[in-house]
């Protein structure tokens, strides 16, 4: 057997899944219900707990600091699932995972509210002035005045990425009296009265705030620079609760001094510390009328519960029947419970395997009750259901040499 054509007997409890990063509690309970053995702990995975996992583990859930990078993988004996227990998953190699035939989850729902609520709460604040009223009260000054405070009511918010989150924003700040225009690449369905611009350009120049919500991306990478903040509005407001490469932050300090922009919010940073005990360096601080925040958007006890909740049963369902449905790197297959023996079949995406898995099933004499099959790029996924135990272990192996397997997995009630 090689080491990336792997075969798990079938069961159903009794699996390891290590759990990093502080995972909230309404995880952990329903991975232990499934009848995981559950590993928790409150900090990032080391090198001596990744080597573990490798050896140890079905399932490894994580947040953003844990890094999985191709060695990780390589070295991987057990592992069929990583749970990012967060929006993103830049923190994984999701080639090498899928090299190894292992997927990877996310929870790219859950936290969706909390950011939103943030980036509106941040939006009253700058516009309020509210980051400088602040800073004299606590020096022991008296701040009073109007000048330059503003109303969100009739302001023109700008929403760069219409996804999820910017999506949500977009009808919280109408709801507010906001008039909302967004760009996006994709063709979204605009929510209330929120209306599509065409350009990135158009949507600078007409814009009070400008939000982002767009994924790390070659196309995203400093997308905000020095040219297109002089396109925006004088006084306009920057929010970034994106990625932390979207903004060039030299480019927007060079704005916020001449005030071209007249503030900032920012929860992401193009380079970030690896735990609490990191020391965040950053050429905005300091500066009036900015807020800076760290990666919280969606730090809230209501989203962590819900992110744990999500990505736990999607781990759970993959491990007890297979459902690769809403995988980041698998094509998806939306499997209910067995009333058998299922085989999963990762393989290379060539003309031809279909047929030998079933020339293979029926050579043993075993009849098929029901198969699935969904295909991504290069990389095909099959769910047979077969109607006997008889021979599994020799069955799989014969599956797992064919050329063009990437991993066997049976499992069965």
């Amino acid at each position: 057997m090689t080491d990336k054509k792997k075969i798990t007997a079938g069961r159903k409890t009794a699996a390891t899944v290590a759990l990093y990063e502080g995972i909230h509690q309404r995880g952990i309970d329903l991975l232990k219900a499934a009848g995981f053995k559950v590993l928790a702990a409150a900090d990032a995975a080391n090198a001596k707990q990744l080597a573990r996992v490798q050896r140890e583990a079905q399932l490894v859930g994580i947040r953003s600091r844990t890094m999985l990078r191709e060695s990780f993988f390589a070295g991987c004996e057990r592992l069929e699932a990583v749970g990012c227990f967060c929006i993103g998953t830049n923190q994984v190699d999701l080639l090498a995972a899928r090299g190894k035939g292992v997927a990877v989850f996310n929870a790219p729902h859950s936290n969706t509210r909390s950011v939103a609520e943030l980036v509106l709460g941040e939006i009253i604040m700058l516009m309020r002035r509210i980051p400088i009223t602040n800073r004299a009260m606590h020096g022991g000054k008296w701040y009073k005045n109007a000048d330059s405070r503003h109303e969100i009511r009739g302001k023109t918010l700008g929403i760069v990425g219409y996804g999820n989150i910017g999506s949500q924003l977009s009808v919280l700040a109408e709801n507010l009296g906001m008039r909302v225009i967004f760009y996006d690449l994709a063709n979204r369905l605009a929510l209330g009265n929120a209306q599509p611009v065409k350009t990135l350009r158009q949507l600078l120049s007409q814009s009070d705030i400008v939000s982002l919500h767009v994924p790390e991306t070659p196309s995203t990478h400093m997308m905000i620079n020095g040219e297109r903040l002089e396109q925006c509005k004088k006084g306009a407001i920057l929010i970034n609760a994106a990625r932390g490469t979207v903004v060039d932050v030299e480019a927007l300090c060079a704005a916020l001094a001449c005030g071209h922009i007249g503030g900032a919010a920012l929860d992401v940073f193009p380079e970030e510390p690896s735990g609490k005990e990191g020391r965040f360096v950053s050429p905005l601080t300091g500066k009036e009328n900015v807020i800076l925040t760290s990666h919280i958007g969606g730090s809230t006890v209501e989203a962590q519960a819900a992110i744990g909740e999500e990505v736990a049963h999607k781990l759970i369902e993959y491990h007890l029947y297979g459902s690769s449905e809403s995988s980041v790197n698998l094509p998806h297959l939306s499997l209910a419970q067995p009333h058998a023996v299922r085989l999963l079949h990762l393989h290379h995406n060539v003309p031809g395997v279909m047929s030998a898995v079933n020339q293979i099933i029926a050579d043993h004499n075993i009849n098929i009750s029901g198969s699935h099959l969904n295909t991504l790029g290069d990389v095909g996924y099959a769910s047979v259901d077969i109607e006997s135990r008889a021979g599994l272990a020799k069955l799989c192996r014969e599956l797992e040499n064919l050329p063009e397997t990437i991993r066997v997995r049976a499992i069965g009630c």
